[in-house]
């Protein structure tokens, strides 16, 4: 967790700490101290920083700086190569010590081990460290004797412990003790053939789970990024598998692993409270309430502002007898009492109740009152207290009334105030308060209390009450959405007579009732909204709901021109009746919320009758997943229009909406004298040989054009087919009309 200063979005920045690092090798290490004290500041986990840090002292010869060096970071930074820094420093200043040099980097050696020997990268370390054994020199045969049981003792160690080197290290074992003797060779390697298999075998598991993992990730707090998301799981999943003791080795040597894994974790997961947690409770159940606690402390070093650890240290504190440390944490958490939140004066009375007892208790609540950030819920709990836990059912009523004077407007504490009198049985009070209450209260907030009002009359109250609170909810909420534009419905009766999800009628009664409370409140929120001077459609939530971006304006008809592909090359293909240009005037569709048209008999002209016809039949559903039967059985019982397409040079038939009256021509509708390329409309195409001679004689004008287009052959495309079609219309009736997409009659005049 951030604190306020921990919060600055580039405190945390990834990029800002890399160009520092790089910074810091460019610089003398007396200039880069600075950069490197702030970096790890920031982040004190960051593993391959502090051995950056440490090398450049190295490389200055500073010794004793370096020492404090590996002194603040090794023990919470168990990363193989930071400690193999270490071990080449002591190492560095020791070989030239002879015998006492040799001691001491043996020791640095098993101090080591003891940290990270168990990680799945320390084979080479147990390699490194098997080698130097061998070269110390023997003085006598005792001494040979020794330093070949300390060989064998890693040996057994390494061979049993899941790294990448294990492979290797258990044929050199093999050859040390062929080489030492074969007669005992057989023996030790018989014994330790399982123990060994088993450990190549989690090794071949483990490195599943490793190899998920980011080793160079900066301990960042956590901002819901996938790659964090992420490496959250793969830590998870490495825990899981490292507490299901897959090696099946002992308690001790488990818990150990574990413990080390968890240390891992918390390098790169360093602000997650949960993963801090995590581990104390952990620890509190496997290993000891100590080690648990202290981790506690640690968690809160590092993340002092986290409330969560703080309750659950405090918990843990208590349940232990240790009083006064939890008690302290619950102080820290009042601080000065400036910023002090109400659930910190809450948890802490409670806790004041529980180990020193009432009085104390009471004395604190007074104290509190007088704070500003005493919300209403502190009056709340404190009643609570007493008239649970102290049996003081008069203090408690003392309490509630007087935080009613500070809390009039706030509709929750009224309610919890009529819930304490409903215990009571106090019927009277109720309606006193909840009178009180509604006088006050602005009509916004009130609605809650109406509602638990019109619920306790319909629980103690008669018919004549009941019936009374409910017209003068609905007097008082009209308005709002909360009641519909309708006076009445039978909704009030199954609200009146049900009982803890026993109802009145059946599941398809109450999802009825639900749908029509539904359009009453649609009907009673619209608003009529004004066309946009271009001709957008307009669309609201109810479109939105059909995958109609309501944030979207077209282009009204006046704007638009008869699509023909063979003008726009490219041009994508549009299935659906072609688009007219219309006057300004033309009138503008706006889908309701409902998902009707506000027109019955007006389209948008940019659909296809099918699609049209499909949106006409949407019922108005609520919420992003509508039943899908219920969905299927409104597409199979609509009238879609449908398109019937012959065989080529054959007939050809579209099912559309027959044109029931004229409309202006193509070159009227364009607004200039060239004639333009027809739009479609509903009539059917036809073969020159079913047209009838006389209707020929009246349209002399557009003869050649009929030729032309007799003369050539039906196309297989439907888009070019309808063209056709309407060319063959327009010569005939000389204009054009739309239909309805609901009746199939003439929607209205383009003119």
């Amino acid at each position: 967790m951030r604190t306020s200063e921990d919060s600055t979005p580039d405190k945390y920045s990834v990029e800002a700490a890399v160009s520092l690092a790089n910074e810091a090798l460019r610089l003398p290490i007396a200039d880069a101290v600075p950069i490197y004290d702030k970096l790890l500041t920031t982040f004190p986990t960051a593993a391959k920083y502090w051995k950056q840090y440490a090398e450049a002292h190295m490389v200055a010869n500073n010794d004793d700086a370096t020492k404090q060096i590996f002194s603040r970071c090794l023990l919470h930074c168990l990363q193989v190569p930071l400690w193999r820094c270490y071990l080449n420093f002591v190492r560095k200043a020791n070989d030239k010590k002879g015998v006492d040099g040799q001691e001491e980097t043996r020791k640095a050696f098993e101090f080591m081990l003891a940290y990270v020997g168990c990680d799945i990268g320390s084979g080479a370390v147990w390699v490194e460290y098997i080698t130097f054994l061998k070269s110390l020199p023997a003085q006598s045969a005792q001494e040979e004797s020794q330093r070949m049981t300390a060989i064998r003792k890693v040996y057994q160690k390494a061979v049993v412990t899941p790294t990448h080197h294990i492979e290797q290290i258990w044929r050199d074992y093999e050859n040390f003790e062929n080489s030492v003797s074969r007669a005992l060779a057989k023996g030790l390697v018989s014994e330790y053939q399982p123990k060994y298999n088993s450990a190549r075998a989690v090794y071949r598991e483990l490195k599943k789970y490793v190899d998920e993992i980011d080793w160079n990730m900066l301990a960042v707090p956590p901002g819901g990024s996938s790659k964090e998301e992420a490496q959250w799981i793969a830590w998870k999943k490495l825990l899981a598998f490292e507490k299901e003791n897959p090696q099946r080795i002992d308690t001790v040597s488990s818990n150990k692993r574990i413990a080390f894994t968890y240390e891992q974790c918390l390098m790169y997961l360093y602000h997650y409270s949960d993963v801090w947690y995590d581990y104390a409770t952990w620890q509190a159940t496997n290993v000891s309430i100590d080690s648990a606690i202290n981790t506690f402390q640690r968690a809160l070093k590092n993340l002092p502002d986290s409330e969560m650890l703080k309750y659950a240290y405090a918990e843990l504190e208590e349940s232990r007898g240790a009083i006064q440390s939890a008690k302290k944490v619950y102080e820290s958490l009042i601080g000065d009492g400036v910023n002090v939140s109400p659930l910190s004066h809450i948890q802490y009375l409670r806790f004041l109740r529980r180990t020193e007892g009432v009085e104390i208790a009471r004395k604190y609540f007074v104290e509190t009152q007088q704070s500003p950030n005493c919300s209403y819920h502190v009056y709340v709990a404190y009643a609570m207290i007493a008239f649970c836990l102290d049996k003081e059912r008069k203090i408690a009523h003392n309490v509630f009334e007087a935080g009613l004077n500070r809390f009039m407007h706030e509709p929750g504490y009224i309610l919890e105030y009529a819930d304490f009198l409903s215990r009571l049985n106090d019927e009277q009070n109720i309606r006193v308060l909840f009178e009180r209450a509604l006088s006050s209260l602005p009509q916004d907030k009130s609605i809650e209390v109406w509602d638990r009002f019109a619920q306790f009359e319909q629980t103690y109250g008669d018919l004549a009450s009941m019936l009374k609170v409910e017209r003068r909810r609905k007097e008082a909420l009209s308005g709002t959405s909360e009641v519909g534009a309708f006076e009445t419905s039978l909704k009030d009766i199954v609200s009146r007579y049900s009982f803890k999800g026993l109802y009145p009628c059946s599941p398809a009664d109450l999802d009825h009732l639900a749908r029509q409370d539904l359009l009453s409140r649609n009907i009673s929120n619209k608003t009529e909204k004004p066309a946009l001077e271009n001709g957008a459609v307009v669309v609201d939530k109810g479109a939105s709901m059909m995958g109609i971006n309501s944030s979207t304006s077209y282009p009204g008809v006046s704007k638009k021109v008869i699509y023909d592909p063979r003008q726009i090359s490219g041009a994508p293909s549009v299935s659906g009746v072609p688009v007219v240009s219309a006057a300004p005037s033309a009138p503008i569709v706006a889908l309701t919320g409902s998902g009707m048209p506000s027109a019955p008999y007006e389209i948008p002209k940019t659909a296809s009758p099918s699609l049209l016809a499909f949106i006409t039949n949407l019922p108005a559903v609520e919420g992003p997943s509508p039943e899908i039967d219920f969905v299927l059985s409104i597409c199979l019982q609509s009238n879609m229009q449908q398109v019937q397409v012959g065989k080529p040079g054959g007939s050809a038939a579209a099912v559309l909406p027959q044109q029931t009256g004229p409309a202006p021509s193509t070159s009227d509708l364009s607004g200039s004298s060239r004639p333009q390329q027809p739009a479609p409309s509903g009539s059917s195409f036809r073969s020159s040989r079913d047209r009838q001679p006389s209707k020929r004689k009246d349209f002399n004008r557009q003869d050649d054009d009929e030729t032309t287009v007799q003369s050539q052959p039906l196309p297989k495309d439907i888009f070019r087919l309808r063209q056709m079609q309407k060319t063959r219309t327009v010569s005939q009736t000389g204009s054009t009309s739309h239909g309805s997409a609901f009746s199939g009659d003439l929607s209205g005049s383009t003119s």
